[in-house]
Parts: structure tokens; C-alpha cells; sequence
């Protein structure tokens, strides 16, 4: 049975499980596909959003950059998307308040580095509500309920790293663009709901909490086809203009909330870990 709709991609995670299995033995307790696919809106130019939880942190990464660089390397374009992390069973338990950094893949890369990108509780909700178990036991039986709060929480600190990038930025991909409105809609989405939703279903349901801003959200939502070519095409300056204008609303109207304060932290260039 297919585990993601693309055979090909289902081969390539057939390999990278079973060469996971003989660089690390034991030490593999269990490979999952979160993120979209997971949530059951994978297409394909989706990223491969995967966990691999294991028993003990994995300290010497050589081997497994050597299997990433060689995965990279095979005669599909889902190979050169692969973004993940490899987190202890121990830290994955539980919501990580001090998002400890773990090896991380991202996507486009060869080469694990230390990063907090998948230790959230995102992560964990969609594990526990949906992750796909590629080997070893149930995703749901490594990772506790993560609570409304912890995802209201994690939000709330996103949405402020993400407005002070997007207020930073000023010129933005044809990429970049639209992914930061429609996260921003999905943080906002969680904030509210205390929930986790698609982009599209973000999107859908900002357009109507935020009615002036629905142009600008429906176009984000067009915007879909061939994201990694767009990573090297500018966005348009009319929309470049209105996404900073987005922003600048939300920032306002968020900002007086009572709710958990957005603390800004500047991630330079470089977009949020989320």
C-alpha cells in the first residue's frame, strides 16, 4: 500500500529506512512522515516532512551525511527534498520548552546541523494525531497529547519571529512571499483554534477573519505550483508592498492581545525555525 501517492517517492523512503537501519542498527526505534503528508495534503511539491526517533542522541553525524549526500544523488526530484530530524525517544516525549537543537536536514541540503526546526509541538501534534509510521512502532506511542496551550504558546512566539523577518525583508522571493503570508495565517489560525491546519485551510479561514486582507491571501493560496522554482524568481513589488503592509496590520492588531506576548527574536535572513 502506498504510504505518500507517489511510488516513487515510496521507493525512495523504502531505501532511506532500510539504510537508516544499517548505518544505525538498534539505535533506530522509529521513521515517520509528518507534515503534509501526513495531514493527508501531500502533492508534489510538497516537502518530504520526516522524524526519525531514535534511542540515544546520535553524536557522530558523518555516516548519515554520507547516506543523505548519496540519497541526493538518486534519479528523483523528491530526493532533493527531504527535510527532517532525528530526535531521541527521550526528548520526543514530551513538548520542549528550551527547543533543544537536534540534527536536522533541510530541505535542498546534504548535510545534518543542529537546529530546534522539528522539536516543537507542531511537530509532536502531528505525529501523535497523524504521523505516518514508516518502521518501528506507532508514532502516537512516542509522544504525549500536546495541549492547546503549548501550541497557543509556540504561536505566539513563531508569529513575532515571523513578523519581524517579514518586516525585514526588503525584497522577497516568489517564493517567499506567499509562504510567509499563508504561515502567518496558520499561526494566527492556532492562536485562535488551538489547533494545527493546512496552509489551505489557514488560508481559507484567514480570508474571513481578516476579509481586506482576502486578495492578498487567495493569491498566496494560487501562488502553490512549482515553489522551488520560484525560490530564485523575485515576487512582484506590488506584492512584495502588500505583504509588508500584512504584516504591519497584524502586528498592530495581534500586539494588543491578552494573550501570551510575542517576544521578538531576530532570525536574521535566515526564515524561523517552524
Amino acid at each position: 500500500m502506498s504510504r505518500t501517492g507517489f511510488e516513487n517517492l515510496d521507493e525512495l523512503l523504502a531505501t532511506f529506512v532500510a539504510r537508516l537501519r544499517q548505518e544505525l542498527g538498534d539505535l533506530v526505534v522509529g521513521v515517520y512522515l509528518q507534515g503534509s503528508f501526513a495531514l493527508g495534503v501531500g502533492d508534489e511539491w510538497s516537502d518530504v516532512d520526516f522524524i526519525v526517533a531514535v534511542e540515544e542522541a546520535v553524536t557522530d553525524l558523518a555516516p548519515l551525511n554520507q547516506l543523505h549526500a548519496e540519497l541526493y544523488e538518486r534519479p528523483t526530484e523528491w530526493a532533493k527534498h527531504l527535510e527532517g530530524s532525528y530526535i531521541p525517544v527521550s526528548l520526543l516525549r514530551g513538548v520542549d520548552p528550551d527547543r533543544t537543537p537536534v540534527p536536522f536536514l533541510d530541505n535542498g541540503a546534504t548535510h545534518l546541523e543542529l537546529d530546534p526546526h522539528c522539536n516543537s509541538a507542531v511537530v509532536r501534534w502531528i505525529l501523535w494525531r497523524h504521523g505516518i509510521t514508516l518502521f518501528g512502532r506507532a508514532a502516537a506511542s512516542l509522544v504525549d497529547p500536546v495541549s492547546e496551550d503549548d501550541l497557543r504558546r509556540e504561536a505566539w512566539q513563531a508569529l513575532g519571529e515571523y513578523l519581524e523577518w517579514g518586516a525585514g525583508l526588503t525584497e522577497m522571493s516568489a517564493w517567499a512571499q506567499p509562504y510567509l503570508v499563508l504561515t502567518i495565517c496558520r499561526l494566527l489560525r492556532t492562536i485562535e483554534r488551538g489547533d494545527i491546519a493546512t496552509k489551505a485551510a489557514a488560508g481559507t479561514w484567514a480570508a474571513k477573519r481578516l476579509p481586506s486582507w482576502d486578495p492578498l491571501i487567495a493569491r498566496a493560496l494560487r501562488d502553490r505550483p512549482d515553489p522551488w522554482k520560484r525560490v530564485h524568481q523575485p515576487a512582484t513589488r506590488y506584492a512584495t508592498e502588500q505583504t509588508h503592509d500584512f504584516v504591519r496590520d497584524v502586528a498592530e492588531t495581534y500586539a494588543q492581545l491578552p494573550a501570551v506576548p510575542v517576544q521578538m527574536t531576530s532570525p536574521g535572513n535566515r526564515r524561523p525555525a517552524r
